[in-house]
């Protein structure tokens, strides 16, 4: 597999409050693990400015005014009790969205088999018309919109392993056949969506988790509802919200996963990759607090896309 690494120093530039859980050592932590001698096989390129406007693509006509009015020239504004916007943010946002969509380009255009996007802030629970959850804008939702628009995919699929429910990625899609969500998430937990019974056109797929569950509620899961669902949908392209906070270490949840865990749900999503779709992945960064069990998350998976 050829596999390309999308990053940006300049990700550590959204500031956000001491202690608070998504920070800028996340992205240096995740920086740090790829740049060892294990990763040598990655082709790597710098996230360009991508053009925020494409936000439009899923947000409502007040989301990106709202956040600019919001935005301070310097130090940190308050969005909602745990979203935080700096004088660089949206910056930072437009960048890995540029960062996102170049890696689309590179895999659609058959430059590399898959990718993997070290990009922060988060966006899976950006909303149609509200930022939340450390979220700015939905940048994995931008992406598949583009996919639709620039190369007129025609079915993308977007699967989130990060231990909270994608309620912003859920919100946009929920009445758009032509994109399939599906998220494994613990239950109860932030946000609080990602019931079973929410399932959209029949193109949502929830399979929420207990506190505490680990290796074998995981499997079952992917087993039995979010795999043989993905694989009847025949993605066009497969898109993943790549948290690693189901990871036993992770502060701000309950899952028992560890690194092995995460090589192995990558290594099934690859396999109806393979078949349905000419192994085209776009991966994204979203959530993980810890930094060893971020590292640990990010190399399996990594590893995984690179040796298939």
């Amino acid at each position: 597999m050829t596999t390309l690494l999308v990053s940006q120093p300049n990700f550590a530039d959204h500031l956000t409050p001491p202690g608070h859980p998504e920070r800028a050592d996340r992205i240096r932590a995740v920086d740090d693990v790829l740049a060892t001698s294990q990763f040598d096989g990655l082709l790597r390129r710098e996230a360009p400015y991508g053009d925020i406007l494409l936000a439009e693509l899923v947000h409502d006509a007040h989301y990106l005014p709202q956040m600019r009015h919001i935005r301070p020239a310097e130090g940190m504004a308050q969005i909602d009790s745990d979203t935080f916007i700096s004088g660089k943010s949206l910056d930072v946002v437009a960048t890995g969205l540029g960062g996102a969509l170049a890696a689309l380009d590179a895999v659609l255009l058959g430059e590399a088999d898959n990718a993997f996007c070290a990009i922060r802030p988060p966006g899976h629970h950006a909303e149609i018309a509200r930022p939340m959850g450390f979220c700015l804008i939905n940048t994995v939702a931008v992406t598949a919109r583009e996919a639709q628009r620039k190369y007129g995919a025609d079915r993308v699929a977007i699967v989130d392993f990060d231990v909270h429910h994608g309620n912003g990625t859920q919100d946009i899609f929920k009445d758009d056949a032509s994109v399939f969500y599906a998220s494994s998430h613990q239950m109860p937990l932030f946000p609080g969506t990602g019931h079973p019974d929410e399932t959209g056109l029949g193109n949502i797929v929830n399979a929420p988790l207990r506190d505490g569950s680990g290796r074998e509620a995981m499997r079952e899961a992917y087993l039995d509802r979010i795999l043989p669902a993905l694989d009847n949908f025949a993605p066009d392209l497969m898109l993943i919200s790549a948290g690693f906070d189901a990871h036993r270490l992770d502060p701000l949840a309950g899952l028992e996963w560890e690194d092995e865990d995460f090589a192995w749900v990558t290594g099934k999503l690859m396999d109806i990759a393979g078949r349905r779709c000419g192994n085209r992945i776009v991966s994204l960064l979203e959530g993980g607090y810890d930094l060893k069990g971020l590292s640990g998350g990010v190399a399996h998976h990594v590893t995984t896309l690179l040796k298939g």
